[in-house]
């Protein structure tokens, strides 16, 4: 990125902030006032189960990955209020954005952060024992408040999976955009070009898009190979929609 003032970075609040009124702690402690950094963009999320796997992408297959799903989306800390299932999702903009946030942030394990970073946000998160079925030990869950990304490539990869440009004023775009010139429909999990019944259009001729999800659309449709998934992409686009199944 060429214009440093324009680095972002995406930061989730997450449950267990929330359900401990860590919310004004933590925008007090990422302030302008603190960093130097300023806000692009903000949002109440509702984590659907597509934007949570797509979220931890890099951990499928691993012991702890159904937790985390369940974590993120609220599932565990609002077991019986599906009404409060939600992070508060944020892009914060400015130079050096990534590592500011990730140093007041401290470390991802809030063990570690206690013992060297005394003071940081995550310092006040906890480890979770994860048990199998036979009720084994198998693992830890990190209930560590928020999410920070940690490069600035990590950044343009989850703001786009979070965020779609429209959610950001236009002189605060940090990655090209272009005008979608086609209808694209997801149904069954598959991309479509024509309507169908039971399908969802999730971007129409007009919109405007990021112009790296327009080259994945572009690709996937013609059976190519691309940069991200069809899940990365439509994610953003269904943010907030109503659940399958409802009424």
């Amino acid at each position: 990125m060429e214009n440093k003032e324009l680095e972002q970075t995406l930061v989730l609040i997450k449950p267990d902030a929330l359900k401990n009124s860590l919310t004004g702690y933590v925008l007090s402690q990422l302030s302008q006032f603190h960093t130097g950094l300023i806000f692009a963009g903000s949002k109440i999320v509702s984590v659907s189960k597509m934007l949570a796997d797509e979220h931890y992408a890099e951990h499928r297959g691993k012991v702890f990955f159904p937790s985390l799903i369940e974590y993120i989306s609220g599932l565990i800390h609002f077991t019986g209020e599906p009404w409060r299932r939600r992070v508060i999702a944020l892009v914060y903009q400015g130079a050096d954005a990534v590592k500011k946030v990730r140093d007041i942030s401290g470390p991802t394990n809030p063990h570690i952060a206690r013992d060297t970073r005394p003071g940081c946000i995550r310092a006040l998160g906890t480890l979770v024992p994860l048990k199998d079925d036979q009720g084994n030990d198998v693992g830890e869950r990190m209930d560590n408040l928020i999410h920070a990304s940690a490069t600035p490539d990590e950044a343009e990869r989850e703001i786009k999976l979070w965020f779609k440009p429209g959610d950001i004023p236009p002189a605060m775009h940090a990655y090209p955009v272009d005008t979608c010139q086609d209808f694209y429909y997801l149904k069954g999990n598959k991309l479509s070009m024509t309507h169908e019944p039971g399908s969802i259009c999730f971007l129409a001729p007009g919109n405007t898009a990021w112009k790296s999800d327009l080259k994945a659309l572009s690709n996937l449709k013609d059976g190519k190979e691309a940069s991200c998934s069809l899940e990365a992409v439509v994610a953003k686009h269904l943010i907030n929609e109503r659940p399958e199944g409802s009424s």
